[in-house]
């Protein structure tokens, strides 16, 4: 009995920390503090929302619907994968989505999953007919007190087109004088929003690494590798800081360990 008894709770506590792994969405805080940044646009708030991936927060996403308005956006950046090429559930995504946009003005850009779906056009059009400002290649002007900063987003190379293509097309008119806020699904291609003199990068596609190995860091990342260096966090490079969300879903491997889901805020402050 004993013995029966331990493998009982051994089995139920396995299956509450796969489900907190998985579940328990924390939301990380950044400050962005740049002399790029218009003073009419010190402490504009942005939230990511990085690799939903179809994944289920409560009934109608309720759960995540919550996390993401208790962060107070002025912007949501929804940097790809909100579907998931597997299991391809487009109503489901949408879910969320429909209640973002009664939040924030919400931006988006695909990522390798919907390119893999081949729904690419499908899924543009119904996130459009929502109200999401989708990015294919292209850029924007937030303005405020006739200030502005621009919004940039490029699709995924999973398309067939190199990043530094998609990247020149979606720069092309851009003021080089405003602050540069580039929305894109793979960290890998860190040194090419270098080389462009992008200020801020917000980034996902790695899953946090998947498994998330203590005091070490993830362990694979599609297009990195083993111990792959971009799965979460800040990174910067001269003028360029880029935040990796660990995003929220899963994809071909099921479970999240040591990697909680996550929302990113980036807080801007005028220097």
């Amino acid at each position: 009995m004993k013995k029966l008894f331990k493998f009982c709770f051994f089995i139920i506590a396995i299956y509450l920390f796969l489900y907190i792994n998985n579940h328990w969405i924390v939301t990380t805080e950044h400050v962005l503090e740049s002399e790029k940044v218009p003073q009419s646009f010190d402490g504009f708030r942005m939230t990511q929302v990085s690799d939903l991936h179809d994944a289920l927060f409560g009934d109608h996403q309720e759960k995540l619907v919550k996390k993401v308005e208790a962060t107070d956006p002025d912007v949501i950046f929804i940097t790809g994968d909100v579907i998931d090429s597997n299991r391809y559930n487009l109503e489901q995504s949408l879910q969320a989505v429909r209640e973002f946009v009664k939040i924030a003005d919400v931006y988006y850009v695909i990522g390798n999953h919907e390119v893999a779906t081949n729904k690419v056009q499908e899924i543009y059009e119904a996130l459009t007919a929502i109200g999401v400002h989708v990015m294919p290649n292209t850029s924007t002007v937030l303005e405020r007190h006739g200030e502005q900063i621009s919004i940039i987003g490029i699709e995924d190379p999973l398309n067939g087109y190199e990043t530094q293509s998609m990247l020149s097309t979606a720069l092309a008119g851009v003021d080089k004088e405003n602050l540069k806020v580039l929305l894109a699904h793979r960290p890998e291609k860190f040194n090419t929003y270098v080389a462009n003199n992008v200020d801020l990068v917000f980034s996902g596609h790695a899953h946090g690494g998947q498994i998330r190995v203590p005091f070490v860091g993830g362990l694979v990342a599609p297009g990195q590798g083993f111990f792959p260096k971009y799965t979460a966090g800040t990174f910067e490079d001269g003028e360029t800081t880029m935040y990796v969300s660990r995003g929220l879903g899963n994809s071909t491997v099921p479970y999240r360990i040591f990697n909680l889901p996550q929302l990113v805020v980036v807080e801007l402050k005028a220097a």
